[in-house]
Formats: structure tokens, sequence, C-alpha cells
């Protein structure tokens, strides 16, 4: 797998290239080519920041020799009118790069903010947040990385860094029993040390799950359960495996199952559900 670094410069190079097309003519019309100049970040809304580091790579890739001076950094309280940062550079690198950081910035900061809100509802239990794949495409990389600004933790990036067996593939492969033999076989001969994660549907999985999975899977879904379901199933489970939930969980329920003990709740809406926050670049002549 490439380098976070890597994949960013891909992101941005698709981005640009999107949004540029054979040219920023409304620049390229007014402005001469060498023309330098500066832009500072301001914040419009309060929350947690997120995108600082990434902007950045964004200036430098477009840039090399771009000065770019970080006011605050990721995972930092911002509030209404404060700096995040300031940029000198080509006016044509500003205005060619501006869209995209705000972009991001705004994306991943409303991202960080939401997951701290959740996270600071964890404080004090054993229980620990993840993301999940219900990202918007080719943006995973900045989402999940805004969830790990805002204090979750990422769980398996795409399809190919962990096995999760779902509902639909042990539905189409026979049942439980098979699709975790199966898995396991599979891993033995393409892909050693790859985790399986099984999802069960009631206290009934579980228990099969324990009596066929044990020195194969490694963590359990508990999909849909309710708080007292979970409780049932950690007795079950007593330790021998991880243990996930997941499902409609949102932050007026999330207490209520972190009080189960399970070791993860992972909420898809840490991503899908954050709004993107006020920012803005303007010109600066200071």
């Amino acid at each position: 797998m490439q380098s976070f670094d890597q994949q960013l410069e891909h992101l941005v190079k698709e981005a640009l290239q999107e949004d540029i097309g054979d040219g920023d003519h409304s620049t390229l019309a007014v402005i001469p080519a060498g023309k330098k100049g500066k832009a500072v970040l301001k914040i419009k809304q309060d929350g947690i920041l997120a995108g600082v580091a990434v902007a950045e790579k964004i200036f430098r890739q477009v840039e090399k020799d771009v000065v770019f001076h970080p006011f605050k950094k990721d995972g930092e309280p911002m509030k209404v009118g404060e700096k995040a940062f300031e940029v000198e550079a080509t006016v044509h690198t500003i205005l060619q790069c501006e869209r995209l950081v705000l972009n991001c910035m705004q994306r991943m900061s409303g991202i960080a903010t939401l997951t701290q809100r959740y996270v600071a509802q964890l404080k004090g239990y054993h229980t620990r947040l993840l993301d999940t794949r219900k990202t918007t495409p080719n943006f995973r990389l900045l989402e999940k990385e805004a969830v790990r600004i805002g204090g979750g933790t990422n769980h398996r990036f795409g399809l190919f860094d962990m096995i999760m067996l779902k509902d639909n593939h042990i539905d189409y492969a026979g049942g439980l029993e098979p699709a975790i033999n199966q898995a396991w076989e599979y891993i033995q001969r393409k892909k050693p040390g790859l985790k399986i994660e099984v999802e069960t549907r009631s206290v009934e999985d579980v228990k099969q799950v324990c009596a066929i999975g044990e020195g194969k899977v490694f963590c359990i879904m508990l999909d849909n359960f309710s708080p007292e379901q979970i409780r049932a199933a950690l007795q079950v489970i007593d330790g021998r495996f991880e243990t996930e939930a997941s499902g409609g969980i949102n932050l007026n329920t999330l207490k209520t199952y972190a009080e189960t003990g399970v070791d993860y709740i992972s909420v898809g809406g840490l991503i899908h559900q954050a709004q993107s926050l006020d920012l803005s670049l303007k010109a600066s002549f200071e």
C-alpha cells in the first residue's frame, strides 16, 4: 500500500486537474505569472481544526518553495476570528489551490469536530470509537485522517487490509461455519496474518462463532444488538475475542453502549453526517 503522502499526492493531482482543466483563466487573465502574494486562512466557525498539514502539502505540491506559517495545529480547538495559517507564494499558486485547500479543510474540520464530540462522551469508558468505509469516493484518505485528528480510531481502510465477513458474505457462503473456514484457508494460502472479523446478528450467532472461530477470528461484530443483547453476548464471548458494536449508534445512545464494556463502537455518521465548517482564504497585504 502507498504511504499517506503518496496517496495525498495522487488525490491533489486529480483534484487540481478536475478544477483547473486547461487553465485557470480567471487568474491567467488578470494576474502576471510571477507576481507574489500572501493569503491568510480565517476561521469563521468554532470547532476542531483539521487539515493544516494537508494544506501545506497541497501548496508545496504546486510550488515547492512556498513560505507557510501555521498559527494553529491540527486537532486544536478553533474559534471564530482566529487565523489558522499564512501562506506566501505566487498568486497563481494561491488562487489555484484556494478552493481545494478550503474544500479539504472545511470537510476535515467538520469531521474532526463531530468525532471529538463522540470521543468526549466515551471519556472514562473502556470503549474506543471506530470509523467505517462509509466515506466519499476518492476522499476516504482525508476523511479518515480527520477522524484520527478528532480522537477516533481508524478501522480498516478498505477491502484489502482485513477480512470482514458481513451478512451478505455469510449468506452467499452458506452460513457462518463455511464462511469462517473458507476465509481462514484463504489467508493461509494468500495473505498470512490478515485478520478476520465476523458480523453476528444474534446471540446464537455469537455462540456459533465462539464454538468454531477460536484461533481464526480476532473480532466479533455485534450488529444492531441492543445494549442488553450486547451484555449477553459479552458473557458468552468472555474475553476470547475483541468486540465491536455497530448499527445506528449515535450521540444520544453512545454512552449506553459504552456502559456494556464492548471494546469498540463503530459509527458511520462520523463521516457521512458531519457538516463542513466555515473557513475562508483571504488575500493579505500586511
